[in-house]
């Protein structure tokens, strides 16, 4: 079976799951392509559907996983699916829709037609040396700009024996890095993603930190109104890598107000500044990552600027940016609705004059490493070179002879 993941970390385990339960069957998947599909903007629902009607048309039979087979957790009936992706329809008999629960047995996929196949390029041949670690799902926010919320349900906690378990069977298959995510991780342990002061995430990585060995920690995208003492605390450990991605989406109040984000910019500042000043090594090398939207309906210029100056501001090295949806594509938003829309073209300048400018603060902060050696987790040979991550998130390549998912020595020049 084939597969090409598009979207979040959390889908990145899910098909990691449900390849392996499929190895396990004696299915026919030959001519099958497993895709996990993201519909956090309506640029990532056209990527994954193009991709998806490619395989299609190639006469292959594709499965498809994630938010857009996913209905308040559940998964969606069929007949919904198609009347939000009508270009689909003719081809029903070579799809099947999947959930993200897997089932104790292989399910069984609609039979392949006996006809030519053309291949597919780009397609994933192996998973990532990074373990992803779903420790939530779900969120009870419903941010005005979010359809994610609307697919994936509630929040809900998994188990931390069942976490730890996991980490120790990588460990004792060979693993050096795991990745905590989750739609909206740090809220692991509350009744609600509302009730921030009910988290038990930073006793998550207390018990990780006890009861393993793992020797690197990564956290995917934090939530600011959940970063209190205890985190701050906790994160000081070395294991704990030193890169921390904030989903912030704007620095400036009238829009955070605008999208119900239940924090302000000068939550953030507090936030940004405590994380550069952690006490750990090489502290003035810690990496600092964002979540941002640009032309949000009724972002003034002068909104706009204030996340363009908070970028540069607090040295924010790892930008993940796009300009809002108002998803035209399928299910709608409430901020779709929202009066004071901002123009395509406004949107796409707003964007590209964000991205110039991280790319600045990104290049700088790359120069300020130089002398300086870190250890690198190797993900893949390409043309020659090892590619893969230093613990604060910057990629280099190496030549060598090295194996996949070692650790080695690097210093910037």
């Amino acid at each position: 079976m084939l597969y090409k993941i598009f979207g979040c970390k959390v889908n990145k385990f899910y098909i990691n799951y449900r390849l392996n339960h499929y190895q396990t069957s004696n299915l026919p998947l030959d001519n099958f392509l497993l895709i996990a599909t993201c519909v956090v903007t309506d640029r990532a629902k056209n990527k994954w559907l193009k991709e998806v009607l490619k395989a299609l048309k190639s006469w292959m039979q594709v499965a498809i996983t994630g938010c857009g087979t996913l209905e308040q957790g559940n998964l969606i009936l069929e007949s919904a699916f198609f009347s939000l992706y009508p270009e689909l329809l003719p081809y029903q008999k070579q799809l099947t829709l999947l959930g993200e629960t897997v089932p104790l047995k292989p399910q069984q996929l609609k039979t392949p037609q006996p006809a030519k196949t053309t291949p597919i390029t780009n397609i994933a041949n192996n998973l990532y040396t990074k373990h992803f670690i779903v420790i939530q799902n779900g969120c009870d926010n419903y941010c005005s700009f979010c359809l994610t919320v609307m697919k994936r349900g509630s929040h809900r906690s998994r188990p931390l024996k069942d976490i730890i378990t996991e980490i120790q069977q990588i460990e004792a298959q060979g693993g050096k890095e795991i990745v905590l995510t989750g739609i909206n991780l740090v809220a692991r342990g509350a009744n609600s993603t509302r009730n921030p002061e009910e988290s038990k995430f930073p006793e998550l990585l207390e018990a990780i930190l006890k009861q393993t060995s793992i020797p690197r920690i990564r956290i995917s995208s934090i939530w600011p109104e959940y970063a209190n003492d205890h985190f701050f605390d906790i994160i000081n450990d070395a294991r704990i890598l030193p890169h921390f991605h904030y989903s912030i989406q704007s620095f400036s109040d009238h829009v955070l107000q605008l999208m119900k984000r239940n924090y302000t910019a000068e939550t953030l500042k507090n936030i940004l500044q405590r994380t550069k000043k952690l006490k750990r090594p090489q502290t003035d090398l810690i990496s600092l990552g964002a979540d941002l939207i640009v032309g949000f309906p009724g972002e003034r210029e002068s909104d706009f600027l204030e996340t363009l100056q908070a970028v540069e501001a607090y040295g924010i090295t790892k930008l993940h940016t796009f300009p809002f949806s108002d998803h035209h594509k399928g299910e709608t938003i409430p901020a779709s609705f929202y009066p004071d829309q901002v123009e395509q073209a406004v949107k796409k300048e707003r964007e590209s004059r964000l991205l110039a400018v991280g790319e600045t603060v990104r290049n700088a902060f790359i120069a300020k490493n130089a002398g300086t050696t870190h250890n690198v987790l190797l993900e893949e040979l390409k043309n020659g070179k090892w590619r893969g991550w230093t613990e604060n998130y910057l990629q280099v390549e190496m030549e060598g002879d090295f194996q996949k998912g070692e650790i080695v020595e690097y210093t910037f020049k």
